[in-house]
């Protein structure tokens, strides 16, 4: 008889047997052929479909408890599906296996195209896997990585202390100082190139000279050493913002996107200061700062409004309305404002503070004492309290959103007034 082969074969039979009472492994196979012949017509006899390859070698194993016969039957099978299905169905037909009653059950039927399909998949997985990670990059890889090291080999050495610095130090109006110099190679890896390195906690005469010229950030660790740094530099030196690694990390080690969320949540040194509780006296030179978050590009013509530290004794003047002297002045800076996204905030001599972006004014508020914000927005309800406990009188906006009653805060229009 012929064999199928294994490489052929496209679905396997499974099939259990119970047989009451002891027989032996050809006893079941000269069943199978005897009791199925002639049951399915010539084109499906199971003799002649095996020599010619067709179907294979019919496997059966057998166990003997009891005095009792179980087992399990495989068939291998190149027919299609519903021959196949129909071949498994005869085996069911089968009562007796040599003088003892039995019983045969199809498990089912295996498609073992589906099995070497799946196993195709997990290995072409686990295979370019390797061939991603460990053998060949892609162009976008190499890219990066050459890019990489050419913005690292750009460090130049800055000032008559030699420092470590980006090839952007000189003609940027704005420099980041950093501890040392793996700090300055890890931004620029990621494109930063206006940083420069203190090398230390002393702080050399050109970090001293930069910081009296030019907007100056100080990014630091995000540990306690951190925190000296700050305060040795405030000390002698005038920086304006200071960015912190998150709690733990050093900026030699932490990824692209925590460098730039460090250095949009920089700070104002006042406020650090503040938090640090720190008594070092800074050098103002008349330039005033105040605790907000970086000012967003678009927004850095507008100056900043002086710090008022305490509070005015004069009598407060109660409005019931917008006094008439109030409204020519108001209509002239509303107009002014149109288009800006901005606020001027006045002190109780109708003269302005200083001007902020509309998305700092809550934070500006909470500052200092304003008798009146005229602003390109609407106001809302949020912001109409904040300007209450500010001391604020009159807020002139685009909108207005606060319903009566729930501030004491008199609000009006552009178009009110």
């Amino acid at each position: 008889m012929g064999k199928i082969s294994p490489v052929s074969a496209k679905y396997i039979v499974h099939a259990n047997i119970q047989i009451e009472g002891t027989v032996d492994r050809p006893d079941v196979v000269g069943a199978i052929f005897g009791q199925t012949e002639g049951l399915l017509g010539e084109n499906l006899e199971l003799r002649e479909l095996q020599r010619s390859g067709r179907i294979g070698r019919i496997e059966v194993k057998t166990d003997i408890k009891a005095g009792k016969t179980s087992g399990n039957i495989i068939i291998p099978s190149s027919l299609d599906k519903a021959e196949t299905a129909i071949i498994a169905a005869a085996l069911e037909t089968i009562e007796r296996i040599g003088p003892c009653n039995s019983k045969v059950n199809v498990e089912k039927i295996e498609d073992v195209r589906i099995s070497k399909r799946s196993f195709v998949i997990e290995r072409a997985k686990e295979l370019l896997k390797n061939l991603t990670s460990d053998i060949l990059p892609d162009s976008q890889e190499i890219t990066d990585e050459v890019a990489k090291s050419v913005r690292m080999m750009e460090s130049i050495e800055y000032g008559k202390d030699r420092l470590a610095a980006g090839p952007a130090i000189e003609e940027s109006d704005e420099v980041i100082v950093v501890e040392g110099r793996a700090d300055v190679l890890n931004l620029l890896r990621h494109g930063i190139k206006n940083a420069i390195a203190m090398n230390g906690t002393n702080v050399p005469e050109t970090i001293i000279e930069l910081c009296g010229k030019k907007t100056v950030t100080v990014f630091v660790d995000g540990d306690r050493g951190g925190d000296l740094i700050i305060k040795e530099i405030s000390a002698v030196a005038e920086i304006d913002y200071v960015a912190k690694a998150p709690d733990g990390k050093e900026v030699e080690e932490i990824t692209k996107k925590e460098i730039h969320k460090a250095l949009r949540s920089r700070v104002a040194i006042e406020q650090i200061l503040e938090d640090l509780k720190s008594g070092a006296t800074l050098r103002d030179n008349g330039r005033s700062r105040l605790a907000t978050r970086t000012e967003r590009p678009m927004e850095r013509n507008l100056e900043r409004p002086r710090v008022q530290t305490q509070l005015r004794s004069a009598p407060v003047r109660t409005y019931s309305k917008v006094p008439d002297e109030l409204k020519e002045t108001f209509k002239v800076m509303v107009s002014d404002m149109i288009g800006t996204r901005g606020a001027s905030i006045l002190d109780d001599n109708k003269e302005i503070l200083g001007k902020v972006p509309i998305t700092e004014l809550s934070t500006t508020l909470r500052n200092l004492k304003a008798f009146a914000v005229v602003m390109d927005g609407e106001v809302d309800r949020e912001l109409a309290k904040v300007a209450e406990r500010a001391g604020v009188r009159f807020i002139v906006g685009t909108l207005n959103k606060v319903r009566p009653g729930e501030t004491k805060v008199i609000v009006v229009t552009d178009k009110e007034i």
